[in-house]
C-alpha cells in the first residue's frame, strides 16, 4: 500500500479505534478517525478517503444513516465502506444501504487485514480503469492524424482496458474467498428464474446450506483457516453439481445452490448427495483434523414465489426449524411447515410480521394484578395492571398469543418496532383518559431485552412520555430474565436513565434461568416478578413451595417487592400473602381482556 493511501475509521469506542489502528499500521496508509458520525461525514467530504470502516451502532447517528449519507453524496458516493458489526442482523442491512463488506465483532486482525487489502484493491483497480479512460481518449484526439501507425498500441490498450473491466465485473459478482458467485450475483439469477418461472413450465429448486461448527474452525485455528476450509467447502461441492446448478457464497458459512428439476425432486436428491459427500470430508489444519456437517433447507421455486426476497425469508425460515429440530438434516419447506405445529404459516414468521406492523393487526390486552393483604381483607384495595400483546389473525379469524410470535420477533430483530408500538398504544390510552391511570398504582409493560440495547430506545420512551404529558413513576417495565441480557453495560444506561425519570423495573420470570441473582446485583431492577412454573401448584408440591418461599425471603432481604404470576386458586394466593408477597396475578384474579376504556373503567369500579 501506498502512505498517499487514506483510510478513515469511524468508531464512537476509542478503544475500538486503537485495535484497528494497530492492526492497520503495518500497512502504510494513512489512518484518520472519527468518534462520531458528524464527524465522519465531515472527514470523509474534507480528505475524500479511500476506504472507509464504519461502527455500526454509534449513538448519534449510526453507521447505517452515515452509509446512507455518504452515498448521496457526489463527491463520497464511490468510497467503499466495511461496516464493523457484532450482529449477524446488521449484515443484510449494511449492503442494502450500499456497504462493500463487513468486519465482525470481536475483530479479528487476519479478517480485518484481508478483507481492508481486497477492497484497496479494487478501489486501486477502478482508479486505474478511469485513468485507463482518460488517457485512451486524449490519444484517440491526438492520434486521428497517425491512426495507421498507433493502429497495433491502440488495440493493445483496449484490450488492457477490456481485461480491467473483465476483472472488475468479476470482482462485483465473485466472492474473493471462495471465486464462487456471491449474494448479488444469487439476487440476480434467482430473480431472472422467477421471471421465467411465471411464464414458462420451469421446475427449479434453491437449496440454502448452512455449514456447522465452521465457527469453532475459524475460532480455533484463526480465520486464515476459516478461508481454506470455505475454499475446500466450496470446491467439494462444485465437484458435485452440473454446469447449469448456480453455486454462490452468501456469506459467512452459507452457500445456496439453484438447480433445474427436470425429473423427479432434483433438490431432494441433490441436498442427500452434499450430505453423504460430507461424511467422507475431512479438514485438516497442521495437526488439527475437523469432520464437517451441514443443515441444509429445501425450496422449490414456483409460481408462489415472486421475489428473491421471499425465497431468502422461506429457506431462512427452514433452515431455523433444522437447527431447532437437528443440525446436520436436509429441511423442505414443506416438512418444515408439518413439523412447525402442522401448519405452513408458521414457518412464515417473517413475512407475516412485516405485513402484521405495516397493516397494524396488533392488540393491546391487560390483566390486573391483584394486592394480596387487600383480598386478604387487611388492607384497603390498589390496583395494578399489565400490559399484554395480541396478534389478530385475519386470515383464520383468531388471535395469537405472544407464546407464538415474540420469539420469531426476536430472531428476526423485529421485536423493538412491537415494543414501541405497545408502549406507544398504552400511553396514548392514557393520555386520553387520565382519570383511569389515577386509579391505577402502577402500569406494567413488558420490553425485551434485545430492544433494551438499542441506541435510541430510552429516548424514544421518553419523548413518548413527553408527549403524552404522563407520570413516568406510574410505570414499570418489565424485562424477562430469560431472554440473556448480553450487554450489561447497555442494560445498565438504559434502566438508570429511565429511573432517574420516575419509571420502575420489574425482572419477569424470575428463578427461570441461570442469571437471575447475577441480574439483581448488576441491574437496577425494584421488583421481582417470581416465574408461575413454581406458583401454579405450589400449594401441592413442596419444591415449587420452597422456591417461592426462598424468592420471597430473598427479595425481602434485599428490599425489593415480589409479584407471583399464575395465581390461579385460592389455596395459592392464601400461602402467597402468608409469605409476605404482595402482589399477585392469574385467572384467580382477573382473566386477560382487550384494553380499552369501557374494560378499564369496569375493572377499577
Amino acid at each position: 500500500m501506498s502512505s498517499a493511501t487514506r483510510i478513515l475509521l469511524v468508531d464512537d469506542t476509542p478503544e475500538n479505534l486503537d485495535v484497528l489502528s494497530g492492526i492497520l499500521e503495518d500497512l502504510d496508509c494513512q489512518l484518520i478517525v472519527a468518534t462520531s458520525g458528524e464527524r465522519a461525514l465531515e472527514l470523509a467530504a474534507r480528505r475524500l478517503p479511500d476506504l472507509i470502516l464504519l461502527d455500526v451502532m454509534m449513538p448519534d447517528m449510526n453507521g447505517f444513516e452515515v452509509c446512507t449519507r455518504l452515498k448521496a453524496e457526489l463527491a463520497t458516493t464511490e468510497i467503499p465502506i466495511i461496516f464493523v458489526t457484532a450482529r449477524a442482523d446488521d449484515i443484510s442491512q449494511g449492503f442494502r444501504v450500499g456497504g462493500a463488506d463487513y468486519i465482525t465483532k470481536p475483530i479479528n486482525a487476519d479478517e480485518v487485514r484481508s478483507r481492508v487489502r481486497h477492497q484497496l484493491e479494487r478501489q486501486m483497480m477502478l482508479a486505474e480503469l478511469k485513468s485507463f479512460n482518460r488517457e485512451l481518449e486524449g490519444k484517440v484526439r491526438e492520434r486521428t492524424a497517425e491512426l495507421t501507425i498507433a493502429n497495433r498500441q491502440l488495440r493493445e490498450e483496449i484490450n488492457e482496458r477490456r481485461y480491467m473491466q473483465d476483472r472488475l465485473n468479476y470482482l462485483a459478482t465473485h466472492d474473493f474467498v471462495t471465486r464462487l458467485h456471491n449474494r448479488n450475483a444469487l439476487e440476480a439469477h434467482v430473480s431472472e428464474l422467477l421471471a421465467r418461472i411465471q411464464v414458462q413450465d420451469i421446475s427449479a429448486s434453491f437449496l440454502l446450506i448452512d455449514i456447522d461448527r465452521f465457527r469453532l474452525v475459524n475460532e480455533s485455528c484463526g480465520c486464515i483457516a476459516g478461508d481454506e476450509l470455505l475454499r475446500q467447502f466450496s470446491d467439494s461441492i462444485a465437484g458435485l453439481l452440473t454446469r447449469n446448478d448456480f453455486f454462490a457464497r452468501l456469506g459467512g458459512d452459507r452457500f445456496a445452490v439453484v438447480t433445474y428439476c427436470d425429473e423427479g425432486d432434483k433438490g431432494l436428491a441433490l441436498a442427500q448427495s452434499i450430505l453423504k459427500h460430507l461424511e467422507q470430508f475431512n479438514f485438516q489444519w497442521e495437526d488439527r483434523q475437523f469432520k464437517l456437517a451441514a443443515s441444509i433447507a429445501t425450496v422449490p421455486l414456483t409460481r408462489i414465489m415472486v421475489s428473491y426476497d421471499q425465497v431468502m425469508l422461506a429457506a431462512d425460515e427452514v433452515i431455523f426449524v433444522a437447527k431447532r429440530e437437528a443440525r446436520g438434516g436436509i429441511f423442505s419447506y414443506e416438512e418444515a411447515a408439518k413439523r412447525s405445529n402442522l401448519h405452513k404459516d408458521n414457518i412464515n414468521w417473517a413475512s407475516r410480521l412485516v405485513d402484521a406492523v405495516h397493516n397494524q393487526l396488533f392488540r393491546a390486552w391487560f390483566q390486573m394484578i391483584e394486592f394480596l393483604p387487600a383480598s386478604a381483607g387487611s388492607a384497603k384495595p390498589q390496583y395494578r395492571l399489565e400490559v399484554l400483546m395480541r396478534l389478530w389473525d385475519a386470515a383464520h379469524q383468531r388471535m395469537i398469543s405472544p407464546g407464538e410470535f415474540i420469539g420469531p420477533a426476536e430472531r428476526l430483530h423485529l421485536i423493538p418496532e412491537l415494543d414501541k408500538w405497545i408502549v406507544g398504544y398504552t400511553l396514548n390510552l392514557f393520555a386520553q383518559h387520565p382519570q383511569l391511570l389515577e386509579r391505577l398504582d402502577m402500569v406494567s409493560i413488558n420490553l425485551s431485552a434485545i430492544s433494551i440495547r438499542e441506541p435510541q430506545f430510552a429516548q424514544f420512551i421518553i419523548n413518548s412520555f413527553t408527549t403524552y404529558n404522563l407520570p413516568a413513576h406510574k410505570f414499570c417495565f418489565e424485562i424477562t430474565e430469560t431472554q440473556a441480557i448480553v450487554n450489561l453495560d447497555s442494560a445498565r444506561q438504559f434502566m438508570q436513565t429511565l429511573r432517574e425519570l420516575g419509571c420502575h423495573f420489574a425482572l419477569d420470570d424470575f428463578g427461570s434461568g441461570f442469571a437471575s441473582y447475577a441480574y439483581l446485583h448488576q441491574l437496577a431492577f425494584d421488583k421481582i416478578k417470581i416465574d408461575g412454573i413454581f406458583v401454579r401448584d405450589m400449594d401441592t408440591d413442596p419444591a415449587h413451595y420452597a422456591m417461592v418461599k426462598s424468592i420471597a425471603e430473598m427479595a425481602t432481604s434485599l428490599g425489593k417487592e415480589v409479584i407471583a404470576e399464575f395465581v390461579e386458586t385460592a389455596e395459592v394466593a392464601a400461602q402467597l400473602h402468608k409469605l409476605g408477597v404482595s402482589w399477585g396475578q392469574g385467572y384467580h384474579h382477573h382473566r386477560p381482556e382487550e384494553m380499552n376504556y369501557q374494560a378499564l373503567d369496569k375493572c377499577l369500579s
